[in-house]
């Protein structure tokens, strides 16, 4: 793990990072599968900044590890999520043009492209926040996806900070060759609490 230091912030940032309300969440995974059509809804609790959250399209099944220095990650899984980061178990991901996952269905072919792959970094993902207004981050080395890490832009240029989804469909070629498309949703609950995200899917992506 690594701790980075960045100018100080003379409070401007403090409390814009939500806290989970205390709202019953029960509900979280795989909500909605339509089993004839191979797509669906994800719902997960990303509010943590010392979690990943891993996403298997071939079980449909989440699950969500603290991280730890020197961490077993699951034995399968296909994406992961710490708050809006995301990264992948050897695959490729590319943006698309579509905004809606029923337009890249109708299209009738994967998109050509290209796909880009994870890369290691040691100043994206952020672990620990309790530090900022002293200037210090920490961070977690780890893979990560510039490109599926698109869905959401988090500005903190202006003071609350601005969060700008793309509203895009993302295509991700696994590495078993199958693809699945995703398209971020909503990045917060009923009552406002960012981190709580609403993920529609299809899997597999076939024509």
């Amino acid at each position: 793990m690594t701790l980075m230091s960045f100018p100080a912030c003379n409070g401007i940032l403090d409390n814009i990072y939500d806290e989970p309300s205390a709202e019953d969440r029960a509900d979280f995974g795989f909500i909605e599968i339509d089993k004839e059509n191979k797509s669906g809804t994800i719902y997960i609790d990303a509010t943590s900044y010392t979690k990943w959250t891993y996403i298997d399209f071939h079980t449909l099944t989440i699950d969500s590890l603290e991280i730890t220095e020197g961490m077993t990650e699951p034995a399968e899984w296909d994406i992961a999520i710490h708050r809006y980061d995301v990264k992948t178990n050897g695959a490729s991901v590319i943006e698309t043009g579509f905004t809606g996952l029923s337009t890249l269905r109708a299209s009738g072919e994967i998109p050509g492209g290209t796909y880009i792959k994870d890369e290691w970094t040691t100043k994206k993902i952020v672990i620990d926040m309790s530090g900022m207004m002293e200037g210090e981050l920490k961070y977690t080395e780890s893979f990560y996806n510039t490109e599926l890490s698109k869905w959401l832009f988090v500005d903190t240029s202006s003071m609350p900070p601005n969060y700008n989804p793309s509203n895009k469909v993302y295509v991700v070629k696994l590495k078993d060759n199958t693809v699945a498309a995703v398209r971020l949703k909503n990045f917060m609950d009923a009552s406002g609490v960012k981190g709580f995200m609403t993920i529609e899917y299809i899997y597999p992506l076939e024509f």
